[in-house]
């Protein structure tokens, strides 16, 4: 049975995006409205002040959540992405942001102090800086970790891997080296329809036979009378190794049951009677 909640998943406002986006000023690049969300994409140099306003003067009290997202193509390949909602308005928006490596983000940690983690995280992943965070440090990888692993250029096993040696009685640090090279695959069509040939693929570029051999008759398998009369031929008839041995083959030894007892030596005794079986006497 489905429960029914009175509040929506969240509130379509009319007339927010016009209304916040005058707010914003000469701070807004654009705005559109995508999967029931708002979306901003605001100056780099201006997100503090507009952080700082929607808090105070349009109720966006909680700031859920700071995302990165790269754009290798781009000039300035980053996005930092900031998630707000409002808990009197049940109402959520997004702020985009444009950064390089080289371009700080002023920090949003004076207008919400959980924003400290979340930017060592967009830090940490895709090497943003943050402009006034006085604590940004690695927050997810470890001490002396080397690159961004959220970055599309990051290479998938890493630049190092860690082992215990058990010559040091420590955890050390290697370059990675893979026994084959990892094998990128087309996901979108990974077997067939792609247009480039995997390693160890190369059959497939074969152009087709035009007689395929097929097995449909008897006489095409090879079976038949002719064959089953062959059947008990020895496979080594007329073999060098038959013909070297001629007809002069070593007896097969007689069975030991039925020889007689032999003569017992000097100084020796043997018990001539039969050998009884456990199995007889009790019968």
């Amino acid at each position: 049975m489905a429960i029914l909640h009175s509040a929506p998943r969240f509130t379509h406002i009319e007339g927010l995006e016009a209304t916040l986006s005058d707010a914003m000023g000469d701070a807004l690049i654009a705005a559109h409205d995508e999967h029931g969300e708002l979306i901003f994409h605001v100056r780099r140099e201006g997100i503090a002040a507009v952080l700082r306003m929607l808090r105070d003067e349009h109720e966006y009290q909680q700031l859920m959540e700071i995302a990165g997202v790269d754009y290798p193509g781009r000039e300035e390949r980053f996005e930092v992405v900031y998630m707000l909602l409002s808990v009197t308005r049940n109402n959520r928006i997004m702020l985009k942001v444009r950064a390089s490596e080289d371009t700080p983000v002023p920090t949003a940690t004076q207008i919400w102090p959980n924003a400290g983690w979340l930017e060592r995280e967009v830090f940490d992943m895709f090497g943003v800086l943050f402009d006034g965070n006085t604590d940004l440090r690695r927050i997810l990888t470890d001490y002396g970790f080397e690159g961004h692993p959220f970055r599309k250029d990051f290479p998938l096993t890493g630049y190092v891997e860690l082992r215990y040696s058990e010559d040091e009685k420590r955890v050390v640090y290697e370059p990675v080296q893979l026994a084959q090279d990892l094998r990128q695959f087309d996901f979108l069509s990974p077997w067939e329809g792609a247009d480039y040939t995997l390693p160890g693929d190369e059959k497939a570029t074969t152009p087709p036979v035009a007689e395929p051999k097929v097995t449909e008759k008897t006489q095409d398998t090879g079976a038949g009378a002719k064959t089953d009369a062959k059947a008990d031929d020895k496979v080594s008839n007329g073999s060098p190794a038959e013909k070297d041995s001629g007809d002069d083959r070593t007896p097969p030894p007689e069975p030991t049951e039925d020889r007689p007892d032999r003569e017992p030596r000097e100084g020796k005794t043997v018990d001539t009677a039969p050998a009884t079986r456990p199995d007889k006497d009790a019968e």
